[in-house]
């Protein structure tokens, strides 16, 4: 069986690089080795529950009919509507690290507002900093990977209040898109403080089951075929070139070009060659242990309406692998009910907390109820350093769930469960191997807009010339 484009993964950019694919009638599959698509934008459905797994919020929200911006560009890439995706605003998200406090929500002035407020001597030197982000393009693919901290504190004033300043705006920005510890490149830095701060927070009702059904639903319909349970085994390649793939069954697969979501280093080990060691493919160590309570009340009774609260307890972000299973000094709270619906999604409310976590520890063959164990004491350790930043919600749990760097690393086959994927970002998609591509994660593009971009722009690049 014989197609122009093997594609390896159902995600958001494996399957926007489908429907571009098909949509010039090019024979493209999309195979999963999973019953269902997503990747790390998926969604599952628990005692009666509807979850989301990657999705806190769409960044780079834009209001319906908007011309200019990513979410402009890819609707019109992929033929869909605005109401395929049917973003709502958040209500309004916060940084806070003792002492200070940044609110942003959508309004880039507005946030600029804050720093006047919060940090009056730096606020022309943050003005500065948006000259530098405004002027600079990070989605040529030609550019080149620069330390984004170096930038910033360059720009900011390398003082104590510059460097408390950088790490304010570093803390949603790394959570948020950073697979390198304690830095990132400038390119992906520029491209998420737009995301977060210039255009901000969205999200469907529904969660990201709309926007994923919406998307498979288009590829279809254009006559590419998705494979589910359809694992690739190996990528095959002769004489420099990739010819095909073996998936888990034995069965071979010929294509012209191959395009993989997977990871560079996941590609890599597909090679089944010595690949992996290549220096380009070195794989990340970021990964997180996420909580999730469903709650019998709506987070707004509780007198929280924030969208996301970005909370750290030092005047010092440390964004690295934690020495403990999890790093309880920072994280994300995530409301889902707090945005600008017209009713409420359900009855129930819900929160999320994010922490950075160890992926030695959690990926360690252990006894199941060891594993369990370690999931509930650290979830109500996590929970713990949450409250002092959000009501206590804790009275109102209706039930809790908790996925680890073992459950990313199952349900995505990322090494360590990297949820960002590899530290050194492969702009232009390319890899040693001929006709070999890489789109999603390991490409640069970041988040469900950057994902569906990223694949996009693969497809524009390389596979419709």
């Amino acid at each position: 069986m014989r197609y122009d484009t093997i594609i390896i993964g159902a995600g958001l950019s494996g399957l926007a690089a489908g429907i571009r694919l098909a949509y010039y009638e090019k024979k493209v599959v999309v195979l999963e080795r999973h019953t269902t698509i997503g990747g790390l934008n998926s969604f599952y459905r628990l005692r009666g529950r509807n979850y989301d797994v990657g999705l806190h919020a769409v960044t780079n929200y834009a209001p319906p009919g908007t011309r200019k911006g990513p979410l402009a560009k890819l609707l019109k890439q992929l033929r869909l509507r605005w109401d395929d995706f049917d973003l709502r605003p958040q209500n309004g998200s916060t940084v806070v690290f003792p002492g200070h406090s940044l609110r942003f929500a959508n309004d880039l002035d507005a946030f600029a507002a804050e720093i006047d407020r919060e940090f009056p001597q730096h606020v022309d030197r943050f003005l500065r900093l948006l000259r530098r982000i405004d002027e600079h393009d990070p989605l040529a693919l030609d550019r080149e990977e620069v330390s984004a901290r170096s930038v910033v504190l360059e720009t900011l004033g390398d003082d104590e209040e510059g460097r408390l300043l950088a790490d304010m705006i570093f803390c949603p920005v790394m959570f948020y898109g950073s697979a390198t510890p304690r830095d990132m490149d400038w390119n992906q830095f520029v491209i998420m403080f737009r995301a977060l701060y210039e255009e901000g927070f969205g999200r469907p009702p529904g969660g990201v089951r709309p926007i994923m059904k919406a998307v498979t639903r288009q590829f279809r319909s254009l006559g590419g075929e998705l494979r589910l349970r359809a694992g690739v085994k190996s990528i095959q390649h002769e004489n420099g070139h990739a010819v095909g793939v073996t998936l888990d069954d034995g069965t071979e697969l010929e294509a012209d070009n191959v395009v993989s979501s997977a990871g560079s280093f996941e590609t890599a080990q597909l090679l089944g060659d010595e690949s992996q060691t290549r220096d380009e493919y070195r794989h990340g160590e970021i990964s997180f242990v996420e909580t999730i309570f469903p709650l019998d009340v709506q987070p707004a009774e509780l007198g929280h309406d924030e969208t996301i609260v970005f909370y750290n307890d030092r005047p010092e972000f440390t964004y690295d692998r934690p020495d403990a299973p999890c790093d309880v000094r920072s994280g994300i709270v995530c409301s889902p009910n707090n945005f600008q619906y017209d009713e409420p999604e359900t009855s129930e409310g819900m929160i999320r907390i994010t922490a950075l976590a160890d992926p030695g520890f959690w990926t360690e063959d252990r006894p199941e109820e060891e594993y369990v164990a370690a999931k509930s004491e650290w979830a109500d350790r996590i929970v713990e350093s949450a409250v002092r930043f959000v009501p206590d919600f804790r009275p109102h749990v209706r039930d809790t769930d908790v996925f680890t760097p073992r459950t990313i690393r199952r349900f995505t086959g990322h090494v360590d469960g990297a949820v960002y994927g590899a530290p050194h970002k492969i702009v232009d998609g390319r890899t040693h191997v001929e006709n070999l591509y890489l789109c999603g994660t390991d490409q640069g593009f970041l988040g469900i807009v950057g994902a569906l971009l990223s694949g996009i722009t693969i497809a524009n690049a390389h596979l419709l010339r």
